[in-house]
């Protein structure tokens, strides 16, 4: 049992997923302070200024309070739709930048299967040594 585990432990596909779970998890940080920090701002702004971080509906009839740290505070349950929208614009975020990404290395994957290699700027040296040679080629 024990060299059975350690054959399916060892497997590549399962110590790549590793890599790619760990990886993901270092990447949220950098993900959320993307979306917080560097998108949402000028979404903000585009939208009006809106946040909908502070939308709820608080749950007991008894009490109305003014945001959702005060019902938390006060212990009434609340309804805090707001973050369920930022979460849902946060994610569509990173799931369409996650796309852009994806389909640009599939365009990259496709040329070069057909054998086109990225176009690569040729030095200036080079260049100059061909006009040399196609000079050189013309005199003659």
């Amino acid at each position: 049992m024990f060299k059975e585990f350690r054959e399916f432990a060892l497997k590549g596909n399962v110590l790549d997923m590793a890599v790619g779970i760990i990886i993901g998890a270092a990447f949220t940080g950098i993900v959320t302070s993307l979306v917080n920090d560097v998108l949402m701002p000028p979404i903000g702004v585009l939208m009006g200024g809106v946040d909908f971080s502070n939308y709820f509906v608080p749950l007991s009839m008894n009490a109305t309070p003014a945001s959702i740290e005060a019902a938390k505070t006060a212990g009434v349950p609340v309804l805090a739709y707001g973050k369920f929208i930022n979460a849902v614009i946060n994610f569509t975020i990173v799931a369409f930048a996650l796309f852009m990404v994806i389909r640009q290395m599939n365009h990259l994957k496709a040329r070069i299967a057909k054998g086109e290699a990225p176009a690569a700027e040729k030095p200036r040296q080079e260049v100059l040594l061909e006009e040399i040679r196609d000079l050189l080629k013309a005199r003659s």
